[in-house]
């Protein structure tokens, strides 16, 4: 997805420059090409000859290196870019970057460049945490300078643990890709009709208590905006979704899967339907009128469940209003693909996206996804990447299909 696109990745003296290596690894194996500039703190965490050898580019360290001034110059360097990268963005280099510096090679190329910057910033907490580095990353926003991270955790310091860690190489990898996607407002989907629904549904237990999922809705409302900005005329149907509703959109808000279920048949036809929402399988039979009460002795309240109406399968199989593309998700926690294969089958749907949503994976509630397209040709293993690409990238293959089916 990043075939062809240049990169200059400029390496913080933080212990988390060791991460770097991967990071250039997992770029170059997206097709992307690689060039390096160390400052002279790096170079105590890693090394020119082992970032180097994984980049198969020259190393750059010196602002006043004649040979490379010569060769490539920082100028020059600076602007050949799609993107600059810095990466880990230590308070230090933050705090030069925020008052124009350009004392040494990395400074230097960031003062010069024309091009998108984006920092993963990396440092102790407390650090981060500093009314100093606030004020500072305050100036690189207003800028217009993009960061990916910190993240909470474990630090390389004995019992810290805080935000300060560097975005793991897959988040920054992300964020480049959605930094340099193209805009999807090409008009590929211009006078088409698209119905995605997205989000979880809550099904009432009482008045105060329900069933529902960890879903965010964060990937149906991408995909929803990625179809808008594609030309499509897009109803999303989303139920109690954290995401805020994306802008040319038509949202048409519920709570159950019944409310869902009568939404999606009131705005059949379609050209196509994307089903992302996590509808709850199961609600309550009777939901109490009243809150239920804790029993005297403590015992639990007994509850009986029936099924939900089946979406995506009463679509899949209508007999009159059926889309042209039915596209269906399946959110697993193993066994990914053979359960969405058997869900293909079942649902009688097109294509189905597939993706591990264990609580390793990090994909509930996060901004990162990785997918597999399950169709009847076969399966496509997708990259892990930003949810707005992975959408953008879903909105493209759905346009696709549609030309072809004239």
């Amino acid at each position: 997805m990043l075939t062809g696109k240049r990169i200059l990745l400029i390496i913080g003296g933080g212990i988390a420059a060791y991460k770097c290596l991967d990071l250039i690894r997992r770029l170059k194996e997206r097709g992307a090409s690689v060039r390096t500039v160390l400052t002279r703190s790096a170079r105590e965490f890693v090394t020119p000859l082992s970032v180097g050898a994984v980049s198969g580019e020259r190393v750059l360290t010196e602002l006043f290196d004649l040979t490379a001034e010569q060769d490539i110059g920082h100028i020059r360097l600076s602007r050949e870019a799609d993107l600059v990268v810095v990466a880990p963005a230590t308070a230090d280099l933050i705090a030069r970057m925020a008052h124009g510096l350009g004392d040494d090679l990395a400074t230097a190329v960031l003062l010069a460049t024309d091009k998108p910057v984006l920092i993963a910033p990396a440092m102790n907490p407390r650090m981060w945490a500093h009314p100093a580095t606030r004020r500072n990353m305050a100036q690189l926003a207003a800028d217009g300078i993009a960061r990916v991270g910190p993240n909470a955790g474990a630090m390389a310091e004995r019992d810290e643990f805080g935000e300060g860690r560097m975005a793991e190489p897959m988040e920054i990898l992300a964020a480049i890709a959605a930094r340099l996607a193209p805009p999807a407002g090409d008009g590929a989907l211009k006078g088409r009709r698209i119905l995605i629904t997205s989000g979880p549904t809550h099904e009432p237990i009482d008045p105060v208590r329900y069933i529902a999922n960890r879903s965010s809705g964060k990937q149906g409302h991408a995909v929803a905006a990625a179809a808008a900005a594609a030309g499509a005329e897009v109803v999303l149907v989303s139920g109690p979704a954290e995401a805020a509703d994306p802008a040319g959109v038509r949202v048409i808000h519920v709570e159950s899967a019944r409310e869902m279920m009568a939404a999606v048949e009131a705005n059949l036809p379609a050209d196509a339907a994307v089903f992302a929402a996590a509808v709850a399988d199961w609600r309550v039979a009777d939901a109490a009128e009243q809150k239920i009460k804790k029993a005297a002795g403590g015992e639990a309240p007994s509850l009986t469940l029936v099924e939900n109406p089946d979406i995506l399968a009463a679509v899949a199989r209508h007999p009159t209003l059926r889309p042209r593309l039915v596209v269906g998700f399946a959110a697993e926690t193993e066994n990914v693909v053979a359960h969405a294969r058997a869900k293909l089958a079942r649902k009688g749907c097109d294509w189905i996206v597939a993706n591990d949503v264990s609580p390793a994976s990090g994909v509930m509630g996060g901004d990162v996804n990785t997918v597999h397209l399950v169709t009847a040709a076969g399966i496509e293993d997708w990259p892990a990447a930003a949810k707005a690409e992975v959408a953008r990238h879903l909105v493209a293959r759905i346009a696709a299909a549609l030309g072809e089916s004239k």
